[in-house]
């Protein structure tokens, strides 16, 4: 089960942008970086009247979400896809509880592939790295 469209992460640049500018927590398996969403002035009581330029709305709409795994995992392509994958379905069942507007990179580390992690153990990780990160909704 893929991640919805508008909560991808594609482009090299946003990747760059959150691995420079976000900030890392860091669990056993994974290694998340998050970029906190642009703060957004409210219009003053003067300024309502005006006609405003809307703001960048594509990443205050939604969580963007890109997960990173790369050959030092694991050389097998099937091992790094299988892990990618249990990742994807833990981040699908966390999306409700997410703030809207983030940009995170989940970045998988070679003790993932070494002790045969499962999904559970993913979605217990993921929850607890997010929660240091402040993403979940009732959060600022």
């Amino acid at each position: 089960m893929a991640l919805p469209k508008a909560n991808r992460l594609k482009s090299r640049k946003d990747f760059q942008a959150v691995f420079r500018e976000g900030t890392r927590r860091h669990g056993f398996y994974l290694t998340l970086r998050a970029l906190k969403p642009p703060y957004v002035k409210q219009p003053s009581l003067d300024t309502a009247t005006k006609t405003t330029q809307p703001t960048d709305s594509t990443h205050l709409a939604s969580t963007q979400i890109g997960i990173s795994i790369s050959t030092k995992v694991s050389k097998r392509a099937v091992i790094r896809n299988r892990i990618k994958r249990q990742i994807t379905a833990a981040l699908h069942n966390l999306l409700p509880k997410l703030s809207s507007g983030w940009r995170l990179v989940v970045v998988v580390k070679p003790t993932a592939a070494e002790s045969k992690c499962v999904s559970p153990q993913f979605l217990q990780e993921l929850e607890q790295l997010l929660a240091q990160a402040e993403v979940f909704d009732g959060h600022s």
